[in-house]
């Protein structure tokens, strides 16, 4: 499985660059993932507006531009396999975030909390090696761009709660139920 790259922020300069993007119809409705020249996911979320998404990226990541395409090969495909059951769908693309040490490892570990077996914040933390940190864990779900990809949709409050959700807690639901 691909986990996410991180580039050091002293290290990285800002190039123009344009990213691609796709948009596939899902049960959830429209479902929007913008690349990397070589496919890696930098965001992706359940909507059609492709300039909220690049929004997200990390500054030193972020595109200059953005191009449509009808499809983005594996992304695309992945994406309509998991939404169709193929829950295991989304492991192999790759995706590149950036941010603070913490967060990407975070991410990372998200990317291993198997479709299926949600965790708690309080368990997530633990997993990536904070154990005291639940607050750090719960940032780490809300600043994630790349959602699917980097499942944070597998994280609950204690209890079972949703907690939170960018795509919305009908859109959380669905995938939670999806995958159970």
């Amino acid at each position: 499985m691909n986990t996410s790259i991180a580039v050091p922020s002293s290290v990285a300069e800002k190039v123009a660059f344009t990213a691609d993007f796709a948009t596939t119809e899902t049960p959830l409705g429209p479902f929007t993932a913008l690349v990397d020249a070589d496919g890696a996911v930098l965001a992706a979320g359940w909507t059609s507006d492709a300039e909220n998404l690049r929004g997200l990226i990390h500054p030193t990541l972020r595109p200059t531009q953005l191009r449509q395409r009808d499809s983005l090969g594996d992304v695309t495909s992945a994406v309509a396999a998991y939404h169709e059951g193929d829950l295991t769908a989304i492991d192999p693309i790759p995706v590149r975030q950036q941010s603070g040490e913490f967060l990407v490892h975070a991410w990372e570990v998200l990317r291993k909390v198997p479709a299926g077996s949600p965790l708690t914040y309080t368990e997530f933390a633990a997993r990536s090696g904070r154990p005291d940190a639940t607050r750090a864990a719960a940032n780490a779900c809300a600043r994630n761009a790349a959602a699917l990809f980097v499942p944070c949709h597998r994280i609950l409050r204690i209890g079972g709660a949703l907690g939170g959700f960018r795509w919305g807690l009908p859109v959380k639901r669905w995938l939670l139920d999806h995958e159970g």
